[in-house]
């Protein structure tokens, strides 16, 4: 029979340092199981199989805040840090046992995004520590809460879920949301909730923010936008001048986005439309009061009623005023009075007219100062072309250069007057429409042909002769008076009061009419007006067969006068 070696003394503890890394050595840097011998003071005794014993203190058993609950022949596991000390314990921990334990444990949750339970039990800078079972993470203190969250103190030592968002088990870092929990369970509360609101259903809510643009009312879980044009039908400048933080408002569903969850709210949809009959209620040419509300470089903002505004446009403001900024026109919150333009109820725009609301100055003008009177006023500006003289009503008339004095050039006319002088002038002609006053000064010189002495054509001014056409031009007519008489022009504008009457092209070469000499040039050529003759009969006639309170037509005073005429 073959002999059977059994191996030495020696031979066998080669074989257990060969298995354990060196005598003992397989067991440092491991968790491994032992049993509780003792418990003296606050340490625990432990046994793991090794030459010597190892202590534990009873704390690393207990969870924070709370006594171990440890007592002798307990089986529990710990990490051998080293086999012998230099008292020739074994170096034990409960807790680096745990940590092992819980990393491998959070590792595959963290792998499967899962949710971790934890208790948030110290503060450290920038936020606060957590234990999730053993293993130390970092809790940012932007992530605690959705909202900034002055006191923690209510969250500390309760166990609670929390998502990890990434770890180093090398470097044995571990960062936590608090916050991303709670934002998963509200978009879950807001999805369900969302699923029971309706477009124009009526609810309440709590006003939670206010912002220059709206502000953000609780539904009861989930956030609506109650922007600010939506606040009022009338102008709201910002939402805290109707809402403050804390108000219970009632509002209306206006729209609902599922896919994004926004809502949109309304509370100016719970009145009455003050639009509904605007047309009616103010109709064009209708002469109202409003308050200005807002101005702007292109005009005024004028409130009606509540909810109502027109824009009275800066070429409406002022008959006189041009090119002027409305706000040295008029004032915020002022009252004044404006003429209803336009009406448009579904674009929901008023036009109104501030200048229509009070008298045309140029009208005024004509009515106090007709053809031939003689006016005074300031030089307000020289140009190349003329001068321009300030008048009665604030308006302005222009000498033409031509007009200023006989004798000498345009040019040697203008040096002949300075801004702010006070000058007088004969109005020669008024065009209301477009607002135009023209003056001659040189018909107010001493011996001028142009106030009613004769010139070398025999002709004075004023004097009504029967001209003959000699030419038709675009400008107007080029006519002589008599059968040999002075040739003179009739201009556009003179061939009659209406604008039909101011064709030239009715007229033919060889028609003979009555005109009236209304000046010379400065060659002292006559210049005609039918307009001027026309005016001057109808004053004639009005004064010879009426009155202004005698209750005659002007038909029936022109009619006389015709008769009157044919008959003499």
């Amino acid at each position: 029979m073959a002999s059977t070696a059994f191996p030495s003394r020696d031979d066998f503890a080669a074989l257990l340092n060969d298995s354990l890394g060196g005598e003992d050595g397989g067991f440092e840097g491991r968790v491994v199981k032992g049993t509780v011998t003792a418990i003296e003071n606050d340490l625990a005794v432990i046994d793991v199989g090794l030459k010597s014993e190892g202590r534990v203190p009873l704390r690393e058993f207990a969870a924070p805040g709370q006594k171990a609950d440890l007592k002798v022949g307990d089986e529990v596991e710990v990490y051998v840090d080293r086999v012998e000390n230099a008292y020739g314990e074994a170096m034990l921990s409960r807790d680096r046992a745990r940590r092992e334990a819980a990393w491998d444990k959070l590792e595959s949750e963290f792998a499967e995004n899962a949710r971790v339970e934890g208790v948030i039990f110290g503060r450290v800078k920038g936020g606060f520590t957590v234990d999730l079972d053993g293993a130390v993470a970092f809790l940012p203190g932007s992530q605690v809460d959705i909202r900034p969250v002055r006191d923690v103190t209510p969250l500390m030592d309760i166990p609670q879920p929390f998502q990890i968002l990434k770890m180093d088990r090398r470097r044995g870092n571990i960062v936590v949301s608090r916050r991303a929990i709670l934002e998963e369970t509200r978009a879950e509360q807001r999805s369900g909730l969302i699923q029971t609101l309706a477009e124009g259903q009526i609810i309440e809510g709590v006003v939670k923010n206010i912002t220059d643009y709206g502000a953000f009312v609780d539904l009861g879980g989930i956030d609506g936008l109650l922007h600010v044009t939506d606040l009022s039908y009338k102008r709201v400048n910002h939402p805290n001048e109707m809402i403050n933080i804390g108000d219970t408002v009632r509002v209306q569903i206006i729209r609902i986005n599922r896919d994004t969850q926004r809502i949109s709210l309304g509370m100016k949809q719970l009145e009455s439309d003050p639009w509904e009959g605007a047309e009616a209620k103010y109709p064009v040419g209708a002469k109202l009061t409003g308050r200005v509300t807002n101005i702007t470089e292109y005009g005024a903002f004028v409130e009606l009623e509540p909810g109502i505004e027109g824009l009275v446009h800066v070429s409406e403001m002022s008959w006189t005023k041009k090119n002027v900024h409305p706000g040295k026109i008029v004032s915020t919150s002022q009252e004044v009075e404006v003429v209803v333009l336009e009406v448009d109820s579904e674009k929901r725009r008023i036009s109104l007219g501030l200048k229509q609301a009070q008298n045309n100055p140029w009208d005024s003008f004509a009515e106090r100062h007709p053809i031939g009177s003689t006016v005074e006023g300031e030089v307000k500006n020289a140009t190349e072309f003329g001068l321009f003289i300030g008048l009665e009503g604030d308006v302005d008339g222009m000498v033409h250069m031509s007009d200023i004095a006989w004798g000498i050039s345009g040019e040697d006319a203008l040096n002949l007057h300075r801004k702010g002088e006070v000058v007088k002038a004969v109005v020669l002609d008024i065009d209301v429409e477009k607002e135009r006053i023209s003056l001659g000064m040189k018909q107010l010189e001493k011996g001028a042909p142009g106030v009613g002495q004769s010139t070398g054509s025999g002709l004075s001014k004023n004097q009504t002769v029967t001209v003959t056409v000699l030419e038709v031009r675009d400008g107007g007519l080029e006519v002589q008076a008599g059968e040999d008489g002075a040739t003179g022009f009739i201009k556009r504008s003179d061939l009659g009061r209406d604008r039909d009457e101011q064709r030239a092209e009715r007229f033919q070469p060889g028609q003979k009419f009555d005109a009236m000499v209304i000046g010379f040039d400065r060659s002292k050529k006559p210049n005609f007006s039918i307009k001027a003759l026309q005016i001057a009969e109808e004053k004639q006639a009005v004064a010879q067969y009426g009155s202004s309170d005698s209750g005659a037509s002007l038909g029936d005073i022109l009619g006389e006068a015709l008769k009157a005429k044919s008959e003499g």
